[in-house]
Formats: structure tokens, C-alpha cells, sequence
């Protein structure tokens, strides 16, 4: 997950000598804990030493060796400025965001010669000693009324630094210090956690975040790409494209993409990163690249060992070591995610909806994956069906085959006498019948098997007759409904007595003159 952050610069440079700490000093040469607060220069630091607010004496290369975009892909290094002994707050706290993996915010300088940061960045931090020296005053000893009404300003001036708004006014001469959530004493900060990159320089791969909806963006991608080319100077050797859209809070767009060049040879490779980057950052380009609504670049390259190892073990301005270590120890994935700093609600919101946006695409991709097993599912029902009519079909085919080949056989040994091995197959087979039909044998198992299901089965449906209660004038009327068809059945039972009586007396009437018929005759 990709979060976007803006946190104070890391204030990180070499120093030129050790020397024992001298904590809390103002003015000194040796700046320990809080040292160097009005001194011109700083040449030496203390083993560990967290804070620094001296002016940089001289500016050397940068924290990576040059304005290069490396590692978190933010176009001028870890630091807010580089001075020969300054760690921890170093100078220009909060002067610009990191920028990079997931985006911490920053605006990326132009690539200037020599500097960690721009000249910009430099004047910044040779101005924030006086800054943070007005701060440190306004909280531990303002004289602005003087009498104990300043102790009381005081913690008045603590209380909004730890809020980190308002303003701290300390003395009559000058004017009041500034609180932000920038500020060294904010109390609302935090320490979260983002995916390390793991893109290299040689894969090209540059961000630009697009004031514009998603839906947008991939609707005018062609068009975009097409923009693109043109502000490389439309080369037909070289080809833009596209690896991937995704979406970001407040209606911006995350576009990563990447130049391949082709060479007359035939072959092709990726421009560089940091070679795309560069050309990007021109003020010309960055100008027309405002006007197809890019609001930002920036790259993601992997960081070294050496520059990961320098990162986590100092601190980030204005974060309590304490607190840093103790993010380092609760990274629930050392090798994938590094802590990075928060500071104030917004950016705490921010990282809030960033994480909702990530959820909703997740979300989203868990449905699309449910309708794709829900679409093999079926898919396999139907199969298996298929392959089950199949086997029966194969079945049936092999029996066909069977018959014409028995017939087949029949009528090519018709005329010719039984053989030996026929014989002998003859009597096998007749051995196998014999033991099949055996009152104890398979059989008759089988039949014996038979009649127990079918009690069985007579047995459970028996059990599970159910039985009805009738009501009494429903059983009264059905007693006497049956009572008046016994009594029609009495009555056609006489009816058909009597009816047979009388064919009865026919029949004999019919007999007598029969006889009576015949003695007159003779």
C-alpha cells in the first residue's frame, strides 16, 4: 500500500569530528542534544546527538551523492539542508514533504548543481536556526511582561506548541514565534508504515498525479499518451506507455508510465528514471505538463542497503527517537514496509482515505474474483456433467462395438470346430456362472441383500405414515354418511333378492309348461 504522507525533511549530513555531548547549550561549538543556537558555524557533533539548529557553514554533495531522484523518488534527498555536523532537526524543518514511495507529498525541486536541496532550500535553512531559537524562547523564557506573568505566558506558549497553531510572543522587540504542527514540539505526530519500492532505475517507471477523475483519465488515456509524446519533442523512436491507473483521494489520479526507446538496430530499452525525471522537472515542460493537468512527478526507485540502513537508524526531523526505535521494532514486515511520519490530523485523514480508497479497490477485485469462482463453478457443474454422458455414451459404444465384434467372430469361425482354447474358456465361463448362481455365493447374496432393502423400505414407509385426529362432528357426519350407504346398500341388497326371486318363479313357471307341453304331444 502506497500511502502518501508530508512529514518534515530528513535532516541527516556528515559530520567532521566527535565530540562529548554537551546537551542542552546555546552558542556553543559543540552541539549536543540542543546545541548550536546562535552560533555561525557547526564543525563538530556529538556521537548520537538528536537536535541541531546551527546555520550551515558550507554545503556539500548530497545525502545520496546528488540531486539525482533515488531511492523514495524524491528529487532532493532525504534532507532539508547539509551542514558539517547537523542531525536529527538539521535545518529547514518542514520546508518541503517527502515525496516517493506511495508519494510523502513534497513538491519536487529543479535539479541545481552541487546542493542537497536548491539554493531555495539552502536560504530555508540558513533562516530556521532564528526560527526554532524564537520558539525555544517563547517556551522556556519569555520576557515580554517581566514579572511571573511571563511563566505563565509561557505554558500558555507550550500548550499551543504541543497543539501546534497560534503564536508565541516572547518579547516587545521582536515578533512572535510561529507554531505549526511542523514545529519540533507538536505533540500530534505519529509514526506509519509504507511499502519500500522495489522498481529500479532501469525500469523507468515515473508517477504523475492528474488533477482528474479515473473514469477520465482511462476515457483520454490515448490522448494523454499522445500528449506526452508530444512533450518529448513527438521523437518517433521513442514510446510511451502506460503501466498503470489508479485512483486517489480528492479526485486525483495516479498514472505511472514509463518511455521505451528504439534504437535504428532494431533493440529497444527503457530510459532511465531518473533521466525521465530529469527532463520532466525542466521548467518548459513542467509548464505544459500543468497544462494536460499533471499537479505532479515523481519517481519510485528501490533504495540501496546502505541508503535504507542510513534512513532507519536516524530519526525523522521533529520525531522522538525513542518513538522511531520503537516503530522500527513493531514493522510487522521489515523487509516490505518502513516507517514513515505523520504529522497533524490532515495528514492522519489523508492516510485514512488513502487506506479506504485501497479497501473499495480491494473490495472490488474480492467481487470480481467471487464472479469469476462463481463463473467456474458452473463451468465445472456443467463439465461434469458432460464428462459423466460422456462415459455413458462410451459405455454404450463399447458395448455396440462388443456385439458386432462377437457376431464379427461368430460368423468367422462358423463351419470351423470348437478349439481347445475355446474350449477351455467354454468351461471357465461355465465355472463362473455356476459360482454366480450358488444359493451362497454372490447371487444369492445379492438377492438376500434385495429383500432386506425392500423390507426395509416397507418398514420406513410404514413408520412414516402419519396420523391424523378427526374432529367428532366431522367423524359423526362421516358415521353418518356411512350409515345411510350401508342403508342404500341394504335396500339394493333386497331389491336384487326379491329381483331373484321372481326370475326364480319364472325359471319354474317356465319349467312347468314345459312339461306340460310335452305330455300333450305324446
Amino acid at each position: 500500500l502506497f500511502v502518501a504522507l508530508t512529514a518534515p525533511g530528513f535532516g541527516a549530513a556528515t559530520t567532521t569530528a566527535a565530540a562529548p555531548a554537551t546537551g542542552f547549550s546555546f552558542g556553543s561549538a559543540n552541539t549536543g542534544t540542543f546545541g548550536g543556537f546562535g552560533t555561525t558555524t557547526t564543525t563538530a557533533t556529538a556521537p548520537g546527538s538528536t537536535f541541531s539548529f546551527a546555520a550551515p557553514a558550507n554545503t556539500t554533495g548530497g545525502l545520496f551523492g546528488n540531486t539525482q531522484n533515488k531511492g523514495f523518488g524524491f528529487s532532493s534527498g532525504l534532507g532539508t539542508g547539509t551542514a558539517s555536523g547537523t542531525t536529527g532537526f538539521g535545518t529547514g524543518l518542514g520546508t518541503t514533504g517527502l515525496g516517493g514511495f506511495g508519494g510523502f507529498n513534497i513538491q519536487p525541486t529543479q535539479q541545481q548543481q552541487g546542493g542537497l536541496f536548491s539554493q531555495q532550500a539552502q536560504q530555508l535553512g540558513q533562516a530556521q536556526p532564528t526560527q526554532l531559537y524564537q520558539q525555544v524562547t517563547a517556551l522556556s523564557a519569555p520576557t515580554l511582561l517581566g514579572d511571573e506573568r511571563d511563566s505563565i505566558l509561557a505554558k500558555w506558549n507550550q500548550l499551543q506548541a504541543y497543539w501546534g497553531t497560534g503564536k508565541g510572543y516572547y518579547s516587545n522587540n521582536n515578533p512572535p514565534a510561529d507554531f505549526t504542527q511542523e514545529n519540533p514540539f507538536c505533540r500530534f505526530k505519529a509514526v506509519g508504515y509504507s511499502c519500500v519500492p522495489v522498481s529500479k532505475d532501469e525500469d523507468g517507471l515515473v508517477v504523475l498525479v492528474l488533477v482528474k477523475k479515473e473514469a477520465d483519465v482511462r476515457a483520454q488515456q490515448q490522448q494523454l499518451v499522445e500528449s506526452l509524446h508530444k512533450i518529448l519533442g513527438s521523437n518517433q523512436t521513442l514510446t510511451v506507455n502506460v503501466d498503470g491507473v489508479k485512483a486517489l483521494p480528492n479526485d486525483q489520479t495516479e498514472v505511472i508510465i514509463y518511455v521505451v526507446e528504439r534504437s535504428p538496430n532494431g533493440t529497444s530499452k527503457r530510459i532511465p528514471a531518473t533521466t525521465l525525471f530529469s527532463y520532466l522537472e525542466q521548467a518548459n515542460i513542467k509548464s505544459q505538463l500543468t497544462q494536460i493537468g499533471v499537479a505532479m512527478s515523481v519517481t519510485r526507485t528501490e533504495l540501496s542497503p546502505a541508503q535504507l540502513k542510513h534512513l532507519l537508524q536516524n530519526a525523522p526531523a521533529g520525531v522522538d527517537p525513542i518513538i522511531w526505535e520503537q516503530a522500527k521494532v513493531d514493522n510487522p514486515d521489515p523487509e516490505k514496509l518502513i516507517p514513515v511520519p505523520m504529522v497533524g490530523f490532515k495528514e492522519l485523514l489523508r492516510r485514512l482515505q488513502i487506506q479506504e480508497q485501497m479497501t473499495k479497490q480491494h473490495q472490488t477485485r474480492v467481487d470480481i474474483i467471487s464472479s469469476d469462482i462463481s463463473e467456474l463453478q458452473k463451468n465445472q457443474a456443467t463439465t461434469v456433467a458432460k464428462i459423466a454422458q460422456y462415459k455413458r455414451k462410451l459405455m454404450d459404444l463399447s458395448h455396440r462395438v462388443l456385439q458386432v465384434l462377437i457376431k464379427q467372430e461368430i460368423q468367422r469361425k462358423s463351419g470351423y470346430a470348437i478349439q481347445v482354447d475355446e474350449e477351455h474358456l467354454r468351461v471357465q465361463l461355465d465355472t463362473i456362472q455356476s459360482e454366480l448362481n450358488a444359493p451362497t455365493q454372490f447371487k444369492g447374496r445379492l438377492n438376500e441383500l434385495m429383500s432386506q432393502i425392500r423390507m426395509q423400505n416397507h418398514f420406513g414407509a410404514v413408520r412414516s405414515e402419519e396420523r391424523y385426529n378427526v374432529d367428532a362432528d366431522l367423524l359423526r357426519e362421516i358415521k353418518q354418511h356411512l350409515k345411510q350407504q350401508q342403508e342404500g346398500l341394504s335396500h339394493l341388497i333386497s331389491v336384487i333378492k326379491d329381483d331373484l326371486e321372481d326370475i326364480k318363479l319364472i325359471e319354474h313357471g317356465l319349467s312347468d309348461s314345459g312339461h306340460m307341453r310335452g305330455g300333450i304331444l305324446s
